[in-house]
């Protein structure tokens, strides 16, 4: 029998447990343009009975730069608490393919001192295809309190990125699709360079799931192993803008790693800066 991820819920689970008031739903949608989808129409449309909407472009630290920039805690406590959540709530959090952008806001919540987090597994899109509940009532949000704790030694910042390019010491796993990652794909952001960090791994988000379930803890681990990774040693995860970076983070997670990071910068920095080192092909 296969061993799937504590992480994950099924929608059967969190079907049956709609109605309790300490469970807290969170739609994390978020979409590339290429996917012709836009994620907050679409939650105005239908969205589980409950959820909210987690804005992904609007949460993020003010005056940033970069896109999707962790925001401080005080911003994040300021957004969580007129989200309705809280500490101890338990939370699922959802996007619609599934396995794609949820696992950036689980992660969000549980840096930022979050107890109970799980992403659902199979997404909205299986859920509607199932024929369960959804809605296009606006979920009534009653405020809440949200302590903000951030665990900053889960974020991997620029300097440590250099220097694990330079030195070595931990890995880097890159979640982007292997087109971008060897560089014969373009960025789809402006004026980025193509390719990779030196040294990188390549680990597609797409390859952690089938059909937007998280795949079970053994083919977790094949994913890592085919791709020659050594788990026994740390890793730090990136991506395009630090979304689905996150989805690499839920896989290590689960596998029982613990010594991992976030480049929350990820290629949207190194990759538009003209003073890092880049490299194309299918990397190690």
């Amino acid at each position: 029998m296969s061993v799937k991820s504590p992480f994950v819920v099924s929608a059967d689970w969190l079907e049956s447990r709609l109605p309790e008031p300490d469970l807290k739903i969170v739609d994390a949608s978020w979409y590339l343009p290429i996917h012709n989808r836009n994620q907050r129409e679409e939650y105005e449309a239908a969205h589980i009975p409950g959820a909210v909407f987690f804005d992904q472009d609007a949460i993020v630290e003010p005056g940033s730069a970069l896109p999707h920039t962790l925001p401080s805690p005080s911003v994040f406590a300021a957004h969580a608490s007129r989200l309705g959540l809280s500490n101890d709530d338990t939370i699922v959090v959802y996007d619609g393919p599934g396995i794609f952008t949820a696992p950036r806001v689980w992660w969000m919540l549980r840096v930022m001192g979050a107890k109970k987090v799980h992403v659902l597994d199979g997404g909205l899109d299986n859920w509607k295809k199932d024929g369960r509940p959804v809605t296009n009532d606006m979920t009534v949000v009653t405020p809440t309190e949200f302590i903000a704790d951030l665990d900053d030694s889960r974020l991997a910042p620029f300097s440590m990125i250099q220097s694990i390019v330079s030195e070595g010491g931990a890995q880097i796993a890159d979640a982007r699709s292997p087109g971008r990652f060897s560089g014969a794909e373009p960025e789809p952001r402006e004026g980025m360079r193509s390719g990779h960090m030196p040294g990188a791994f390549n680990i597609p988000v797409m390859t952690l799931s089938n059909n937007g379930y998280l795949k079970d803890i053994e083919a977790l681990k094949s994913v890592f192993d085919e791709a020659g990774m050594d788990l026994e040693k740390p890793v730090v995860t990136s991506c395009g803008s630090g979304v689905t970076a996150a989805a690499i983070i839920l896989a290590l997670e689960s596998l029982g790693h613990q010594d991992n990071r976030l480049y929350d910068g990820s290629w949207s920095e190194w990759g538009s800066r003209d003073d890092t080192p880049v490299d194309t092909g299918n990397g190690r």
